[in-house]
């Protein structure tokens, strides 16, 4: 017994590291399903059954074994979380697409920041937006102008 919670403090330790938290380790797949069970503190079939419902679905290595990924540890203890505060499966189903989307867009709000930034810091090479022929946004240098889609003239008659 004193060993089993021995592992069990390491493994958390481990699944704390600052270094399994950060951007490039996050989604990385680490775990196997026995250590994953341990660091969610549940049974390694209730993971199999979120696997199988599509709540967390790890990577799989050689297309068989599972692998957790430390992003997928919060997850797994999300839900456990939810599931004792009473939230149904399909509603722990719908938190996590609606948190996935927020950090999907969190990710793109962050890249396009940069881009700005960037764009800030050389303004000689700022860009020129403007509607194209199709409606489509397209990039101008300075001075210039959008073309015309075509240079014929459309008369409409009304009847």
């Amino acid at each position: 017994m004193v060993m089993r919670y021995t592992v069990r403090a390491n493994i958390a330790e481990f699944a704390e590291d600052p270094r399994m938290v950060d951007a490039e380790n996050r989604h990385a797949p680490l775990f196997v399903i026995s250590v994953a069970a341990e660091l969610a503190d549940m049974h390694p079939q209730t993971l199999r059954q979120y696997d199988r419902m599509g709540l967390v679905t790890p990577r799989r290595q050689g297309g068989k074994h599972r692998r957790y990924s430390p992003y997928d540890i919060e997850q797994l203890r999300q839900i456990q979380q939810l599931s004792q505060e009473g939230v149904s499966l399909e509603g722990i189903r719908r938190i996590l697409q609606l948190q996935n989307r927020v950090d999907e867009l969190e990710d793109t709000v962050g890249q396009l920041r940069q881009q700005l930034r960037q764009a800030q810091r050389n303004p000689g090479q700022a860009r020129i937006f403007a509607v194209g022929p199709h409606g489509d946004v397209v990039s101008l240098s300075r001075g210039q102008r959008p073309r015309p889609a075509t240079r014929e003239i459309v008369l409409w008659q009304d009847r």
